[in-house]
C-alpha cells in the first residue's frame, strides 16, 4: 500500500507542484520526502484497512489527507492565468519548452502576493486575487524582455 501512494503522491506533485519537485530535487531529497509523508499516514492507513474499507478508498483518503496542504496549486493557478490572460507568451514557452521553468519562476514572483491575498482553495476565484497576480505576471514578463 505504501509504494502504490508514494507513486501516486510524486505522480501528483510532478503534475500540481513541479516547483516543490525540482527543490526536492536540487537537494537530492524527493525520495525522503515521499517517504516522510506516507510515514505521517500510517495510523489512518491502519485505521481503514482495520475498518475494512476498499483499497481504493484507501488510497483517495491517503492521498486526500497527504495533498492536503499542497493545495491548491499555485502552479497550475499560474499556468491557467498565462494561458488566458497571456496566451501568446503561453504559446512561446510552450513551444520553445520554457513552460514549466517560466511558471516556477512566476510562482516565486508572485509569492507576495499569494501570501497577502491568503491564496486558498476558499479564495482562488476571487478576481482581486486574479487581478493582482496578472499584475504581477505582467511586470514579469515586461521586465524579462517577453
Amino acid at each position: 500500500m505504501q509504494e502504490i501512494l508514494i507513486r501516486k503522491f510524486h505522480d501528483y506533485i510532478r503534475d500540481n507542484n513541479p516547483d516543490l519537485l525540482v527543490t526536492l530535487e536540487e537537494e537530492n531529497r524527493v525520495t525522503d520526502y515521499l517517504h516522510e509523508n506516507v510515514a505521517t499516514i500510517d495510523g489512518l492507513i491502519n485505521q481503514l484497512l482495520g475498518d475494512s474499507k476498499p483499497k481504493s478508498v484507501i488510497e483517495e483518503c491517503c492521498m486526500e489527507e497527504m495533498t492536503r496542504q499542497l493545495k491548491p496549486s499555485r502552479y497550475n493557478y499560474l499556468k491557467a492565468v498565462l494561458e488566458e490572460e497571456f496566451p501568446g507568451e503561453f504559446e512561446r514557452f510552450m513551444h520553445t519548452g520554457l513552460l514549466q521553468r517560466e511558471i516556477i519562476n512566476l510562482i516565486s514572483v508572485c509569492d507576495p502576493v499569494f501570501h497577502e491575498m491568503d491564496f486558498s482553495e476558499e479564495n482562488d476565484n476571487d478576481r482581486y486575487l486574479r487581478y493582482a497576480i496578472m499584475g504581477a505576471v505582467h511586470e514579469y514578463l515586461k521586465v524579462n524582455g517577453e
